[in-house]
């Protein structure tokens, strides 16, 4: 049930939360699990009041989130049961087809799950707990982190740079993160990325 607290923002249960989106990178989800851990109480609640879940309200008034996935799985994952939701759009009135046109109209659906292959909406998760893992999403965070490319506002532009690796990379396991991350932070600076958001690969050759 949603609480109003002042405009646009209400107070919401994590499980009632619904993805758009079918996957995260894991390996985010596990240090975010780990940052919260080390937080006192007092740190804890002042990030919960930083970082509002951006939603859509769908039919039947269902609050359908379309960002900070990573940190509603870590959440979920340590027990977090209240959140707060910033919201973007009350389309609780528009039948099923015409929302989802709309959340793909402007960017707020990823329709693609775990392997890269776009599926049905039907199929997207149905809560934050059934999130399944993407490791080139893992791969794709790392590379960001390491300066492989710059945080772009481009929506789902870390999943576009995990498509360019899934084709290029075998499938990361967890001893070879950091030897694939570099080999991937060479891949990602080459003008074979050029066309990605975020792609920083002319300042680093000096062209």
């Amino acid at each position: 049930m949603l609480r109003p607290l002042h405009h646009h923002t209400v107070a919401a249960h994590l499980d009632d939360l619904i993805p758009t989106q079918c996957s995260v990178g894991y390996w985010e989800v596990h240090n975010k699990v780990l940052e919260w851990q080390a937080l006192a109480k007092k740190a804890r609640t002042e990030v919960l009041n930083q970082h509002w879940f951006p939603c859509v309200m769908g039919p039947g008034q269902r609050p359908y989130i379309v960002d900070h996935h990573h940190l509603g799985l870590a959440l979920h994952q340590v027990g977090q049961k209240k959140v707060f939701l910033m919201v973007l759009a009350d389309w609780s009135h528009l039948e099923k087809a015409t929302f989802w046109r709309m959340m793909e109209f402007h960017q707020w659906v990823y329709p693609f799950n775990e392997k890269g292959r776009r599926v049905s909406v039907d199929l997207l998760p149905i809560h934050v707990g059934e999130l399944k893992d993407d490791p080139y999403r893992s791969l794709a965070g790392l590379v960001r982190k390491a300066g492989g490319y710059a945080k772009d506002t481009t929506p789902y532009s870390e999943f576009l740079w995990a498509e360019h690796f899934r084709t290029r990379l075998p499938i990361p396991k967890k001893p070879q993160w950091t030897a694939l991350t570099q080999v991937a932070v060479a891949l990602a600076l080459t003008h074979d990325a050029s066309y990605l958001p975020g792609w920083v690969g002319a300042s680093h050759h000096g062209t």
